[in-house]
């Protein structure tokens, strides 16, 4: 068995070691935010945080990740309530601010790319709090393995999204 922490919370799993961490995360573990995109690291719809870094997890064999922090969407949250030095209670209910704007700015259209893209923008907020559209550009096309691919073409409310999510950032997110 294999011992992952995956949200903030210890899981087993017992899929062979060489199983892709998304066939383990989506199949196992019922975590459905990363998504199959193309199968292998070329889209980033699978994307999910290991250590604080975007991973493509349809190519991430699950023991490469054994003993580090696999953080999804779904976790992203507890992440920032982490960060600001939260309890429990006052995160209960609070969204991440890039969960937060995503949905102020209505950047989904089908969505399948669209948990891959909040992951990889959280990656760039934590880095460079103010970041220009040059940034966020090299960041979803040119700092990972691949490009983030959007099939809908979302790209403009993207780049307002990742805005309006360094903005709240700052502010704190929601109060």
């Amino acid at each position: 068995m294999t011992k992952l922490r995956v949200n903030g919370a210890e899981r087993e799993v017992k899929s062979g070691s060489d199983t892709p961490l998304l066939y383990v995360l989506r199949n196992e573990l019922g975590v459905m935010t990363p998504k199959f995109g193309c199968g292998m690291a070329q889209c980033g719809a699978c994307s999910v945080l290991v250590d604080g870094e975007e991973t493509r997890a349809c190519v991430t064999p699950v023991a490469a990740i054994e003993g580090k922090e696999v953080t999804t969407v779904d976790g992203l949250p507890a992440r920032w309530a982490a960060q600001r030095g939260l309890s429990a209670e006052q995160a209960a209910g609070k969204l991440h601010p890039v969960q937060e704007a995503w949905i102020a700015e209505q950047v989904p259209q089908c969505g399948i790319c669209q948990f891959g893209m909040m992951i990889k923008i959280t990656e760039l907020l934590e880095a460079n709090p103010k970041p220009t559209d040059g940034d966020i550009k090299e960041a979803l096309t040119t700092s990972g393995p691949s490009p983030h691919l959007c099939r809908c073409g979302s790209y403009a409310a993207i780049l307002e999204g990742a805005h309006r999510a360094a903005r709240l950032m700052a502010e704190g997110g929601a109060k």
